[in-house]
């Protein structure tokens, strides 16, 4: 790794040379492993290190971070510009796969459902304020190179040419939307990391003599808790939504319903394998199990392919077999590719279909309700000593209130919490954590538990999906 860090500086110092440099630090092992290198490759005088406080960090998210970097002998300017993320807005084509297509102005941010569209949104305000900030240091644009710890898998997924001519987008990461690709062919734009994947990023902040805690952070996404709401104003319900819910049905009470004719049997039969059918047979005989399938949609991942559908939602009569629980969502989207992600749904079985959704949007009311579930289920983690077994634990929030008695009219007020635990070496493929196998499974009951006390948290959601088909963010 040494001759990596060696070849990091070498190309640094060559596209720098005398000119300023920028240096976006989100507070992640990415963005702090590349200031780390900006640092040692140039003089002093030369970086100029700026956190971005988007309104969308976790709790007290920004003084850690300065303070951290503070500890590095990296002096941080902090930047506060949640109103300004909030109201902002950019230009998108008219027509998604071709970029020369009509543009057209997006509504703000914070009235925005489609996640696309808020990571380019996201992305391009970074790029705006990043450019206040040379006015105001008095630094010229033209003489100043903007940094970023772009890794190799963020460039795969957006489909970068850097990376891949040939992948589909799977989602536009902040660091590489239109406007940064324009100032990367102005050359304005360095990554040192962009062919390193997370667990190398790891080791050189490490050679580089960066503090454990601060390299053995889980990932932040720059853009935040934005893309950990999944905004809605209206149920996903395509017009596969009905059978697709039969199907799911079906599949949960396998051993009973394949002696019994069905039309859609024979779909689920030849989707599957002798062994899959045997393992639906032996989990459905040894399990109480229910299933619904939930009113909207996530990013996946088949092949270089994006995917955006179905939630499939689990629940049991009793303890939860996590094995079994496990099995059948892998199972499941094969059978059903409209299907991205299956998560288990803690409580009493589900009683009642979903069939509308809490209006939801970036509002502070909203992220305040995900920044208070994050810190509680993180505090847990930490507290558990699992923290640096478990790669990653996104926190999401959904616009579903579940126990709604259709008969009563009860309209849809509350919201969801999903935990995403996460294991893997390199973040191109992974699985959840299995509770019992990767981490006690009192330690997730203890989250469910303190983020149940959370007002306006309808049910607590375990996502029991690998990658793939399903990204490691929901969004």
């Amino acid at each position: 790794m040494k001759s990596r860090e060696a070849e990091c500086i070498a190309e640094i110092k060559e596209a720098v040379k005398d000119n300023k440099v920028l240096c976006l630090v989100s507070g992640g092992v990415d963005s702090t492993v590349c200031a780390a290198l900006m640092s040692k490759a140039l003089k002093h005088d030369q970086v100029v290190a700026v956190h971005v406080d988007n309104g969308f960090m976790r709790k007290d998210e920004s003084e850690k971070v300065e303070e951290s970097l503070e500890r590095l002998g990296l002096h941080l300017k902090v930047i506060t510009a949640a109103q300004q993320f909030y109201n902002g807005t950019t230009s998108i084509p008219v027509n998604r796969k071709d970029p020369k297509s009509p543009k057209r102005v997006t509504k703000t941010l914070n009235m925005i459902t489609n996640p696309e569209e808020k990571r380019k949104v996201i992305g391009d305000m970074f790029m705006r304020i990043a450019d206040e900030v040379c006015m105001e240091l008095n630094l010229k644009p033209e003489d100043t190179i903007l940094a970023q710890g772009t890794l190799r898998p963020d460039l795969i997924e957006s489909a970068s040419k850097i990376a891949s001519h040939n992948a589909e987008a799977i989602k536009t990461h902040h660091n590489d939307t239109e406007l940064v690709r324009q100032l990367r062919d102005q050359g304005r734009v360095i990554e040192p990391l962009k062919d390193f994947h997370k667990d190398e990023v790891r080791v050189l902040g490490t050679d580089l003599g960066l503090p454990i805690d601060v390299v053995q952070r889980h990932p932040f996404p720059g853009p935040g808790l934005a893309i950990r709401v999944i905004c809605a104003e209206e149920p996903y319900m395509g017009r596969d939504f009905a059978e697709t819910n039969v199907i799911l049905r079906i599949l949960v009470d396998y051993a009973r319903a394949a002696s019994k004719p069905h039309a859609l049997m024979g779909r689920i039969k030849g989707s599957t394998s002798e062994e899959e059918k045997d393992l639906l047979t032996a989990i459905t005989v040894a399990c109480d199990l229910s299933a619904t399938l939930l009113p909207i949609k996530t990013v996946g991942v088949q092949g270089d392919c994006r995917t955006y559908s179905y939630v499939a939602a689990l629940t049991c009569d009793g303890e939860p077999h996590w094995e079994n629980l496990l099995t059948l969502a892998k199972i499941i989207p094969k059978i059903c590719h409209n299907i991205n992600r299956v998560v288990y749904v803690f409580g009493d079985p589900i009683s009642h279909n979903i069939n509308d959704v809490t209006p939801t949007f970036l509002t502070p009311g909203v992220l305040g309700t995900l920044r208070q579930a994050d810190h509680l289920g993180r505090d847990v983690l930490l507290k558990s000593g699992y923290y640096n077994k478990i790669s990653q634990m996104p926190v999401i929030l959904v616009p579903l209130h579940f126990d709604r008695d259709p008969v009563k009219h009860e309209p849809s007020c509350q919201r969801s919490i999903v935990i995403r635990t996460f294991v893997t070496n390199d973040f191109m493929t992974g699985i959840p954590a299995e509770p019992g196998k990767h981490i006690k499974e009192e330690v997730i009951i203890d989250m469910v538990t303190a983020i149940q006390t959370v007002p306006g948290v309808s049910r607590v959601m375990y996502d029991l999906t690998a990658k793939p088909p399903g990204t490691t963010e929901w969004e």
